[in-house]
């Protein structure tokens, strides 16, 4: 399963439901916002991974942190602690606020969801999203191979095509993050 669906499916929906309550939101735009924002994190999440010490570190995250009680205990949502917390993952993930910016205006232009509405949702996502990791990294100990368990829960959101490489999903993805269409000059 991958992350998002990990999320969408997590105490059937229960967790989606809270963070559209949160925002305002109706079932089908927090799905798309969802949609939207975690291929984002998922690229950060696989960007930071391969960097070095990179995984050491997400592993490291992953063992001292209790992130799996935002998929089993949507209520967690509410807290503050989980806005700074989401907030932490997502300096982690993606070095700035300006990128997270960024990644709510694309959102937005893909979903027509308020770009403040989704850049207030964000650490929640993230939140969620360490969550997914979380889960898969507990669900799968001692197999040796930490990596590949959680690269099989990103891979398949960033090559949304479906067409075996990434490649050029993730170049879609960086272009649209530097305002620009794939293949333009």
């Amino acid at each position: 399963m991958n992350i998002l669906e990990t999320i969408l499916q997590s105490q059937n929906g229960n967790a989606v439901r809270q963070l559209g309550n949160q925002f305002g939101l109706q079932p089908d735009q927090t799905q798309a916002a969802l949609a939207a924002l975690v291929p984002a994190l998922a690229a950060g999440f696989q960007r930071n991974m391969t960097s070095q010490g990179g995984l050491d570190s997400l592993m490291s995250a992953l063992a001292s942190g209790q992130h799996q009680r935002y998929l089993d205990d949507a209520g967690s949502l509410t807290d503050s602690s989980s806005f700074q917390e989401g907030n932490g993952i997502l300096a982690h993930v993606f070095g700035n606020k300006d990128v997270s910016r960024q990644v709510a205006q694309n959102a937005s232009t893909q979903t027509g969801i308020d770009p403040s509405t989704l850049k207030r949702m964000l650490p929640l996502v993230a939140a969620l999203a360490m969550g997914g990791l979380s889960r898969q990294s507990n669900a799968s100990p001692g197999t040796g191979a930490p990596a590949g368990d959680l690269m099989s829960m990103l891979t398949p959101v960033l090559d949304q095509n479906r067409d075996g490489s990434m490649v050029d999903d993730l170049l879609g993805l960086a272009s649209r993050y530097m305002g620009r269409r794939p293949g333009s000059a």
